[in-house]
């Protein structure tokens, strides 16, 4: 299990390289919606993401990498190519073929290089490790990896101080590596906010895990506009802490979502991409929830 200790560690070995990213909140959603939302905005994080934190965890404990590599479908492979630049390393993203144009553009803004050709969301991971033997450089997988999973962790040590009296945290689910941070740090801080996580009703893959008890994958990539999400299941590591952590999985329909990113925007003005409004939707499908709700905003990767 992660422990809260690990965490700690992890949010003093990245300080100097990413952000306390602060609290925001609209007094107009809170009146649409009868709550008051502490949104934590991760989209204002270096890379446009809460990944900055993770990747940049598990770079610096590496012995003097030859270069880094990775697979993602977009913000992740941006946060190891930020890490790799700040070890002066070379990094090659796997990134599927059609993965948003605006991230590669933004992965290779950090000098990272990108292989996308035949990668699909199925193969990316086995491309990846036929690059890593090839190449000698350090894996950093985007969720299923301890460090990574405590690097997230530190969203929650710094929730936990900027609103101590939270009822529940809400956080987009894909692979399971932010969800498995938070609720290790929350529940060692906090252990009466619930911790929910949030995922396409296309791609319940951890919805159905918790409620069977054990991970359950998706068949094939999901179709789904939060392509932060698009993972196939949870991983092993993250499920570990998941199942006994989460409260509850609970999914929404892509219309919800895309409603929640309008919302975000038009009332916050700020530019939140679809996975970074995920953990709004519920609040329109009418799920029953608690009052004072911190929403994870974890990505402003978005253009129009």
């Amino acid at each position: 299990m992660l422990s809260l200790e690990v965490i700690y560690q992890a949010a003093e070995r990245i300080a100097a390289y990413t952000h306390r990213t602060p609290i925001l909140s609209s007094s107009s959603l809170d009146q649409l919606f009868g709550k008051r939302l502490f949104l934590k905005a991760e989209h204002l994080q270096k890379t446009g993401s809460f990944k900055a934190r993770g990747a940049v965890n598990a770079a610096l404990q590496l012995e003097r990498p030859r270069g880094l590599l990775a697979v993602s479908s977009g913000n992740h492979a941006q946060a190891v190519a930020y890490a790799a630049y700040i070890l002066k390393v070379p990094a090659l993203i796997v990134m599927p073929e059609d993965a948003s144009r605006f991230k590669k553009a933004g992965t290779r803004a950090y000098g990272a290089e990108i292989y996308d050709r035949g990668v699909t969301v199925e193969n990316r991971e086995e491309v990846a490790h036929t690059l890593t033997l090839e190449t000698g450089y350090s894996f950093i997988h985007p969720f299923n990896d301890p460090r990574v999973m405590a690097g997230q962790g530190t969203i929650a040590l710094e929730l936990a101080a900027q609103v101590p009296d939270l009822d529940a945290v809400l956080v987009a689910v894909g692979g399971g590596g932010m969800i498995s941070g938070v609720a290790a740090a929350m529940k060692a801080l906090a252990p009466q906010v619930r911790v929910i996580g949030v995922e396409p009703e296309v791609a319940n893959d951890a919805q159905r895990s918790l409620a069977a008890g054990r991970r359950i994958a998706l068949e094939q990539a999901p179709k789904t506009v939060a392509d932060g999400v698009r993972t196939l299941s949870l991983g092993e590591y993250p499920w570990e802490v998941i199942r006994e952590r989460v409260d509850e999985i609970v999914s929404v329909p892509e219309e919800a979502i895309l409603e929640a990113q309008r919302l975000l925007m038009s009332r916050t003005k700020q530019v939140v991409e679809p996975t970074g409004a995920l953990p709004l939707a519920p609040l329109l499908t009418g799920h029953p929830l608690p009052e004072r709700l911190g929403i994870v905003v974890c990505g402003g990767n978005w253009m129009p």
